[in-house]
């Protein structure tokens, strides 16, 4: 069973939460792809994950590089995209997966400020439940934290 993870940015975006979210997910050792609906979206935050933040470095590629099994992260826009041999997936801005079941763990994230992406999140819910998966529900504070509601 996967652990399947759904967090409502509220207080932040995507820009902001997803790198470390990431950086968590290599200290416990786990290889990682990010999901994207467009690859305008992907390029872009490829591009962020260079710089944004002057002290940290995360290694990543995309898809579009041809190099994703050397990547501890690969972003990519294809849902069935495994080339590095992902422990996890995160799923961002309403992308969907094949399936979920080879990963350790799965985590959308979705803008609580987009209509479409709020619709979306809620579908992906009932289908990662009924499929069986252990999900859990998380909102941020107003000071960015994380709180489990469901």
């Amino acid at each position: 069973m996967t652990e399947v993870l759904f967090y409502h940015l509220t207080e932040s975006r995507l820009e902001d939460a997803l790198p470390g979210l990431l950086e968590r997910s290599l200290a416990k050792g786990w290889r990682v792809v990010v999901q994207f609906a467009s690859e305008e979206r992907r390029d872009a935050l490829d591009h962020h994950l260079w710089v944004y933040r002057d002290e940290s470095f995360l290694p990543h590629g995309s898809d579009a590089d041809g190099s994703g099994a050397l990547q501890p992260i690969l972003l990519t826009v294809e849902a069935d995209q495994e080339g590095n041999d992902p422990h996890v997936r995160f799923l961002v801005e309403g992308a969907a997966p094949a399936a979920l079941d080879r990963y350790v763990r799965a985590v959308y994230l979705f803008d609580g400020h987009d209509e479409d992406q709020i619709g979306r999140a809620r579908e992906r819910w009932k289908v990662e439940k009924a499929a069986g998966h252990d999900v859990t529900y998380w909102q941020q504070t107003d000071g960015g934290r994380w709180v489990k509601k469901a």
